[in-house]
């Protein structure tokens, strides 16, 4: 459920070492995270569209919590621990040099009909796009797939349609509000919304459990984060 003011992302990081000789999978992802003000702006402009969806979407609307909403650098999918130390040493090399972004977020769209989303203002993208070609490049160099799921149109994943709501559009049942309906309005009304500027410090590489967070989302957990603008 939707959250006005959730905790700041700041798990307990997890080791750089593989957990054990078992080599399990991990599902990882690097990003860089909004601010509080940003969040909150949002937040405020959420609420003057959505409304009592906010707080109980009748089961149509899994909201992303607040604290997991993040701009996707690369996403790597499962890789094995063994694998994690390489690759973290390789992303570390590949951002070097790279400077803290300045970004605002602006207007909103939907993907799919199922996925609300809000959108980087033209002035950040090319800067942004510099940062994820060199998250890229770490994947590769660590010899490790590139899911290319980052795509062309950087975006903050803001809430997707239940399982129970997709059932019902695919069954045409009519019951229950239509969570593509809602997306489609709330896209229209903050197609112009601006949000205020914020400075992205850090690259957070982070672990994402499927299904082991609230109301069955994932659980996000930071791996460790590396400063932009060092040398």
């Amino acid at each position: 459920m939707y959250s006005a003011n959730p905790p700041s992302f700041r798990p307990e990081p997890l080791s750089k070492e593989p957990r054990s000789a078992d080599n399990w999978p991990v599902r990882l992802f690097t990003a860089v995270y909004p601010s509080a003000e940003a969040l909150d702006h949002l937040d405020l402009a959420l609420a003057s569209v959505g409304g009592g969806y906010l707080a109980d979407s009748g089961g149509a609307v899994r909201w992303t919590p607040r604290e997991q909403r993040h701009l996707t650098l690369a996403f790597l999918g499962d890789v094995t621990d063994g694998a994690v130390p390489e690759f973290l040493d390789c992303l570390e090399t590949a951002i070097e040099g790279a400077q803290p972004l300045t970004l605002e977020l602006a207007g909103c769209g939907v993907f799919r009909e199922s996925v609300l989303f809000a959108g980087v203002a033209e002035a950040g993208r090319a800067d942004l796009a510099a940062l994820v070609n060199r998250a890229a490049r770490a994947v590769v160099e660590a010899g490790l797939p590139l899911d290319d799921r980052v795509g062309s149109r950087p975006h903050v994943t803001l809430a997707r349609a239940s399982r129970r709501a997709a059932a019902r559009r695919r069954n045409h049942s009519g019951h229950g509000p239509d969570a593509g309906a809602l997306f489609g309005d709330w896209a229209r009304a903050l197609s112009v919304y601006r949000g205020p500027a914020w400075t992205a410090q850090d690259v957070v590489v982070v672990s994402s459990e499927l299904g082991a967070g609230p109301e069955g989302g994932p659980l996000h957990q930071e791996l460790t984060r590396f400063p932009l603008g060092q040398h």
